[in-house]
């Protein structure tokens, strides 16, 4: 990510928050810390936040953290405290200059508890807000360089997809964890920088649930597998998923269902574009599955938005009236889940174009395995 890139966002963030009416952000480890200055650690018992103002941004952080900020962040105002130090007393000497006791004080979302209860407990005439109230409008349209790393994300996540599919009766008698680690080391191999997510591999009954990971249950001849996986590049993630059979015959109502996830997933995917509500897009989805019978086992919503965080807005739930506007990405991804017997889940991520969507995934959709 450029200092261009990331002043561009700073500047956004304060005409938003100035418009909001709210007087500052305070962002701790995060993806919204990352995406407003380029700095990105794991949150911890230590105090650091990163504080944005109309007029100002500066870090409150651990000495030791001191010259990791400045190597990754345009932000130059680095305010640290030493760990024989209460931290609080640098975060009222702050407000005070910020002139934050008695603002409006917008919190990261996910900011622990710990750390929410030190800024109400050193600004007691503060009012206090989500970040996302500034945020998420800021996020949801992605920039140039966002959806050149999820396309290439995606891109990896693609070939590693055909390249597991190609391994038909050798992936029998595999376990799903075996399985998941094979993907794994793909994704790493193709230049993948970590997974977005633990890797699914669902055989048979395991594919039932949508959340179910990988375990020791062995693949055998005929049984559809639920593979959904991704890689990051520059901390944006690929999101896709497939349903396959490796190797034999499978039943001719898992053929039914995979037939009729596609075409769910396919009309899903065409009435994309801007102006139409997020819940339009589940409607097309899910009027397909309903049609065919299976409606009761469409158990989740039909997509996510994708950026920093896999899971973000926009939503494309029954309930979301949001509409679309191009630069946003999300998932198409419906599923029918037979209890006991098997899933099938189709998913790519799109993104919202000024006249359409584009496909970020391309893979083939098939379930047969590939040559």
């Amino acid at each position: 990510m450029t200092d261009a890139a990331i002043e561009a966002r700073l500047e956004r963030a304060r005409e938003a928050l100035a418009a909001s009416g709210a007087d500052a952000l305070v962002c701790f480890p995060s993806t919204n810390m990352y995406y407003l200055s380029g700095f990105e650690d794991e949150p911890m018992e230590r105090h650091l936040l990163l504080f944005v103002t109309s007029d100002a941004d500066l870090f409150v952080a651990p000495e030791m953290y001191d010259h990791q900020i400045r190597d990754a962040s345009p932000i130059d105002d680095v305010r640290t405290w030493g760990d024989d130090e209460d931290p609080t007393h640098l975060l009222e000497a702050v407000g005070g200059e910020l002139d934050l006791d008695g603002g409006r004080i917008l919190a990261d979302d996910r900011m622990w508890a710990m750390f929410t209860h030190d800024l109400r407990a050193t600004f007691p005439d503060a009012t206090f807000g989500l970040a996302s109230e500034v945020l998420e409008d800021l996020r949801l349209r992605k920039d140039e360089a966002e959806l050149e790393a999820l396309s290439e994300a995606a891109r990896i996540s693609d070939d590693v997809s055909e390249a597991i599919r190609r391994l038909g009766s050798e992936a029998i008698g595999m376990t799903e964890t075996e399985l998941a680690a094979e993907i794994d080391d793909r994704l790493a191999a193709a230049g993948g920088e970590g997974v977005s997510f633990e890797t699914v591999v669902g055989s048979g009954p395991n594919g039932a649930r949508p959340h179910h990971r990988h375990g020791d249950r062995e693949i055998g001849a005929g049984d559809p597998v639920v593979l959904d996986f991704g890689t990051r590049i520059g901390g944006y993630p690929g999101d896709q998923t497939r349903t396959v059979v490796f190797d034999g015959e499978p039943s001719a109502e898992f053929e039914a269902v995979h037939e009729t996830v596609l075409e769910a997933h396919n009309v899903a995917v065409d009435a994309v574009e801007p102006g139409v509500e997020a819940r339009e897009i589940d409607r097309a989805a899910r009027e397909v599955i309903e049609e065919r019978g299976y409606g009761e086992q469409f158990v989740h919503r039909t997509g996510h938005g994708v950026g920093l965080d896999v899971h973000e807005p926009p939503y494309i739930t029954s309930e979301n009236d949001r509409e679309l506007e191009p630069g946003m990405v999300f998932s198409v991804e419906p599923g029918v889940y037979l209890e006991g017997e098997f899933g099938v889940r189709i998913e790519d991520l799109v993104v919202v174009t000024e006249d359409g969507y584009e496909r970020l995934n391309d893979s083939p959709r098939t379930w047969t395995p590939l040559e």
